[in-house]
């Protein structure tokens, strides 16, 4: 008698109304299954493609955000030096303008102070010339030039020379026109009489000794014997 072993000649379950081959391939799909092992889930790989994706479109708008950045404080730099570019022409404009102007003026003021030193500056007329200069000064006009000052040619013209004992340097002696200024701009030099120092003479030195009395002749010679 024949000891069957269990097992090796059951078949398997196969529902009523299957195949051959579906028992054949229910049969055969433990062993598939442990040959690929477990399989990742399809969701977790999209996943990973989408971040991908999402972090190399966030360099790229980083890297187009820091060149507009870059090119916004450019611009923002370039407008603020033609801010001031416009203002400083403005302003210079303006005192060319002005500095015009006034120079149209100055002989107005002169006939004002000639008629001043001869006392004809009297009713309206001297109502009107006071008004004249004081708007003058109000734009900024600055009268200058004074007699006994050093000589400069940055802002004196001298129109007459001479020389002087009692002077040390080139000193302004007389104001012929005064001078006038507007701000740091000099619209015109004071035009004045300039005395030099005297050549070989010191301020105050007495008389040159050809002045003096030669005493030779005061005590009229050696006497005779």
């Amino acid at each position: 008698m024949t000891e069957e072993t269990p097992g090796f000649d059951e078949e398997p379950d196969v529902p009523s109304g299957a195949t051959p081959e579906d028992a054949a391939s229910k049969g055969a799909e433990p062993d598939s299954a442990k040959e690929s092992g477990p399989a990742a889930p399809a969701g977790d790989v999209q996943q990973n493609d989408t971040q991908t994706a999402l972090i190399a479109q966030l360099d790229q708008v980083r890297t187009a955000l820091g060149e507009r950045t870059a090119d916004l404080q450019r611009l923002q730099a370039e407008y603020q030096n033609y801010r001031r570019r416009v203002e400083r022409d403005r302003v210079t404009v303006k005192e060319i303008a002005v500095a015009n102007l006034l120079t149209e003026l100055l002989p107005v003021l002169d006939d004002i102070g000639r008629a001043r030193e001869h006392a004809e500056l009297v009713g309206g007329f001297k109502s009107v010339a006071e008004s004249l200069e004081t708007v003058a000064a109000k734009m900024g006009l600055q009268q200058f030039g004074k007699e006994g000052e050093p000589f400069d040619p940055t802002i004196h013209e001298a129109l007459m020379h001479s020389y002087a004992p009692d002077v040390t340097e080139d000193t302004c002696v007389a104001i012929l026109q005064p001078g006038y200024r507007f701000g740091e701009r000099t619209i015109r030099p004071a035009r004045v009489a300039v005395a030099e120092p005297q050549p070989g003479a010191t301020p105050g030195e007495k008389a040159s000794s050809a002045d003096e009395p030669d005493t030779d002749e005061e005590s009229g010679g050696p006497d005779e014997g």
